[in-house]
């Protein structure tokens, strides 16, 4: 075997946070292999995420969501059709001699073989869904299912004799990402005001039951607010927008809901940040990997698996109930996220604002 690729492809097309978790294993590569080809598939939402990445060398955006609807609106399908046959055909083109498929599901595995690479190293069968194993011919065994995501993937990458140990991966922002946020800031009149903090109450909106009730965040907001005179920030995604406002309604202090911003932009604005708190979300992946401290609010998810980058500050809070860890989308008490008071979460903030590490106080 070639242990030392010169075009590798990666495979992870969504969601975001599970693409942000797969960058300290591409931080790894590039610094084993400087001078390989390294590409990776994406899909729509973490596209922006990966777009001028310094360590990749081309991005192919895979266009499930656009391709999807214009295929079952037929009114122009053969248009989709012929663009997801030029896509394949430019990533044949590339010639890669390696694929890593970090992602593990049907589509990606189909991405995998019709990429026409020879090796095609994928997670061992107990380790990927839909029959993913079938299209990989190399597999590989993580050892665990309860593993965080980010050391899943840095396992995965070991077969190449590369030392998975500390990468701090990489964020991209560009200048005008950096000047976007100045003005917002300097419009706000945030930019010298300490602590700053933001809080994004959302998540997508197929995990509406990992988010936490928006009267909860508006007590630890106005807490915040009267007792270390905290600016709070509110941040928000595509279909987060009415849990900010919610959370808003119910506040009784002066606070600042920030403008509808890319992910880059967003990394930016986190980075200015003094804490961010939020529940398991990919916004919370991209804080914590921006080295800005967290509080997470976990409830159904397994914050063995989920939880934020251990290189950088972070309190997780969340309570044991007889149901979780689940992924009951549908549940309507959501005890495990009730479970966690107002209170516990100022007390976590109050934790990190005060540590000698990390402390603004």
């Amino acid at each position: 075997m070639n242990t030392f690729p010169q075009r590798i492809l990666i495979i992870r097309l969504s969601a975001i946070g599970d693409v942000v978790r797969t960058l300290p294993a591409l931080r790894a590569l590039r610094s084993t292999f400087p001078s390989a080809y390294i590409a990776w598939v994406v899909e729509e939402n973490a596209y922006n995420l990966l777009e001028e990445h310094p360590d990749l060398d081309r991005v192919f955006l895979f266009k499930r969501k656009q391709w999807t609807e214009e295929i079952v609106s037929a009114h122009n399908f053969l248009k989709p059709l012929k663009e997801v046959r030029a896509f394949f055909k430019a990533i044949r083109e590339d010639h890669f001699d390696r694929v890593l498929d970090f992602h593990g599901i049907l589509k990606s595995g189909v991405i995998s073989i019709l990429s026409g690479t020879p090796e095609r190293v994928g997670f061992s069968r107990n380790y990927c869904k839909e029959g993913n194993y079938l299209f990989n011919n190399r597999h590989i065994d993580v050892g665990t299912a309860s593993l965080n995501r980010i050391e899943r993937n840095l396992r995965f990458i070991r077969f190449l004799g590369i030392d998975a140990g500390n990468h701090d991966p990489i964020v991209p922002v560009t200048d005008e990402d950096r000047s976007l946020i100045d003005t917002f800031l300097r419009e706000k009149g945030l930019v010298q005001h300490t602590p700053l903090i933001a809080i994004h109450p959302g998540t997508s909106s197929k995990t509406l039951y990992k988010r936490w009730d928006p009267l909860s965040y508006a007590r630890v907001a106005d807490t915040l607010i009267e007792r270390y005179n905290a600016n709070i920030i509110w941040t928000w995604g595509p279909d987060e927008l009415e849990a900010v406002t919610s959370a808003v309604a119910h506040m009784k202090r002066d606070s600042t809901v920030a403008c509808r911003v890319s992910l880059r932009q967003l990394a930016e604005l986190f980075r200015r940040c003094d804490l961010f708190l939020g529940s398991d979300s990919g916004p919370m992946h991209i804080a914590s990997f921006v080295k800005t401290p967290v509080v997470v609010i976990y409830g159904p998810t397994d914050h063995r698996i989920n939880a934020p980058y251990e290189n950088n500050p972070h309190r997780v809070l969340r309570k044991d109930v007889s149901c979780n860890p689940c992924r009951k989308r549908d549940c309507s008490s959501v005890a495990c996220m009730s479970a966690i008071s107002p209170e516990e979460v100022i007390e976590a903030v109050t934790q990190l604002l005060t540590s000698p590490r990390t402390g603004v106080f």
